[in-house]
C-alpha cells in the first residue's frame, strides 16, 4: 500500500478540518456578541485560593464546584419521593449553574452560540482522527517511529495538544478553548504539510537510540502543556483587560474570571516543567551516547536551557515573589515564544548537530 500517500492526503484533509473547526468557533464567539448577557464559564475547573503556595485543599475535587440550583418548592401536599443516589458522578460539580436572574438559555441567539459551538467540538474531533491516521499512515510507511524530523514532530506534537484539549472539553467542558486550540492545529498541521514537508527516509545515525524515543515523547507532551498553557495565558490577558474596563460581555462573558484562567495555566506548566527538565536530561543522555559528550552548547541545546530557565523564572515568581496575573502571564507567553523559536527558528535559521528538519 501507498502509505506516505494516505498519510499526506490524511494530514492535508486535517488541516482543512482544523481549519473549519476554527471559523465554527469563530462564529460561535461572533453570535455570543449578540447576547445581552450569558452564562458564566460553562465548568469553573479551579479554586483561586488552591494556587496560594501551602495552604491544603479540603477534598479533592472541592474547587470545582458551582453553585447549587435554587429550585421552587414543591406545592403542598404533592407526593414526594426520594432521589435515588446513584453514587457520586465523575466531574458533575462541574455543571453548569444559570445566571442569577435569567433562565436558561433558549432564545435564537443562545442556541445559535451551541450549535456553532458543538459543531466547531465535532469538526476537531474528526480533524483529530484524521491526524492520527496521518500519523499513523506515516509510521507505517517510514517503518519507524514518525518523529524523525520537524516535519513529523510538528504533526505528532499537533495531536498531543488537541489530544489534551478533547479531554478537557469531555471532562470539564472547557469548549473556549477552542477557537485559538483550532487556529494552531490548523496553522500547525497546514504549515506542516506546505512547509515543513520531506519525503519518508531513514534516521540519521544519531538518532537510533531508545533515549531518542523518551526525548522526543516527553518534549511533545511537555510542549502540548506549554502550548495550552500559552494559549490560557492570552486569554487571560483579554479578559483581564475587559475586566478591568468593566466591559466584559458577549463570548467573554462564558469564560471563567481572569483569575481563574491564570491559575488553570499556571497548573499546566507546573505539569510541563518537570517533563522539559526531563527532556533536557534525557537529551543530553541521547547525546553522550551519539556524540560522546554529554553537553555541547549546540544551538538547539541552548535554546532548550533558555527556555528552561524562562519558565523556571515564572514558576519562581509565582511562588516566592508572588508574580501572577499580567507579569506572570507575560512571563508565559514569552517561555511559549522561546519555544517555538527552539523548535522552528533553530532547525530553519542556524545550523547544528540536531539540524534534523530536511528541509
Amino acid at each position: 500500500m501507498r502509505y506516505e500517500y494516505y498519510s499526506n492526503l490524511a494530514l492535508v484533509s486535517s488541516a482543512v478540518v482544523y481549519a473549519l473547526a476554527m471559523f465554527a468557533h469563530a462564529a460561535e464567539w461572533a453570535a455570543a456578541r449578540r447576547l445581552g448577557g450569558a452564562e458564566p464559564a460553562a465548568r469553573e475547573l479551579v479554586n483561586v485560593a488552591a494556587a496560594e503556595p501551602g495552604q491544603m485543599r479540603a477534598e479533592p475535587f472541592d474547587e470545582l464546584r458551582t453553585a447549587p440550583l435554587d429550585m421552587r418548592p414543591e406545592p403542598v401536599g404533592e407526593l414526594r419521593t426520594a432521589p435515588l443516589d446513584m453514587g457520586p458522578e465523575p466531574f458533575g460539580e462541574l455543571r453548569t449553574a444559570p445566571v442569577e436572574g435569567r433562565d436558561q438559555p433558549n432564545s435564537a441567539a443562545d442556541r445559535r452560540v451551541e450549535q456553532f459551538g458543538r459543531m466547531g467540538v465535532a469538526l476537531t474531533i474528526i480533524g483529530f482522527l484524521l491526524s492520527i491516521a496521518g500519523v499513523l499512515t506515516r509510521a507505517l510507511a517510514a517503518h519507524r517511529a514518525p518523529w524523525g524530523n520537524m516535519y513529523e514532530f510538528t504533526i505528532m506534537a499537533i495531536v498531543f495538544i488537541v489530544g489534551v484539549y478533547l479531554i478537557m472539553v469531555w471532562r470539564a467542558g472547557v469548549r473556549w478553548l477552542g477557537l485559538p486550540v483550532t487556529l494552531l492545529a490548523a496553522v500547525g498541521n497546514g504549515l506542516a504539510v506546505t512547509v515543513f514537508y520531506v519525503a519518508v527516509a531513514p534516521l540519521v545515525p544519531a538518532l537510533h537510540s531508545v533515549w531518542f524515543l523518551i526525548h522526543i515523547v516527553a518534549a511533545a507532551i511537555s510542549g502540548a502543556a506549554f502550548n495550552i498553557g500559552g494559549v490560557m495565558s492570552i486569554l487571560y490577558l483579554i479578559k483581564k483587560r475587559a475586566e478591568d474596563r468593566n466591559n466584559v460581555h458577549g463570548y467573554l462573558e462564558r469564560l471563567p474570571s481572569s483569575r481563574k484562567i491564570d491559575l488553570i495555566a499556571y497548573r499546566f506548566f507546573a505539569f510541563a516543567f518537570p517533563l522539559w527538565t526531563f527532556t533536557v536530561v534525557a537529551g543530553a543522555i541521547w547525546a553522550e551516547y551519539a556524540w560522546g559528550r554529554y553537553w555541547g552548547w549546540d544551538p538547539k541545546e541552548t535554546w532548550a536551557l533558555v527556555t528552561w530557565v524562562i519558565y523556571a523564572g515564572y514558576l519562581h515568581a509565582r511562588s516566592t515573589a508572588g508574580w501572577r496575573g499580567s507579569k506572570a502571564a507575560v512571563i508565559a507567553i514569552i517561555g511559549l515564544a522561546s519555544f517555538w523559536f527552539n523548535f522552528v527558528g533553530i532547525n530553519l535559521l542556524v545550523s547544528g548537530l540536531h539540524s534534523y528538519a530536511g528541509i
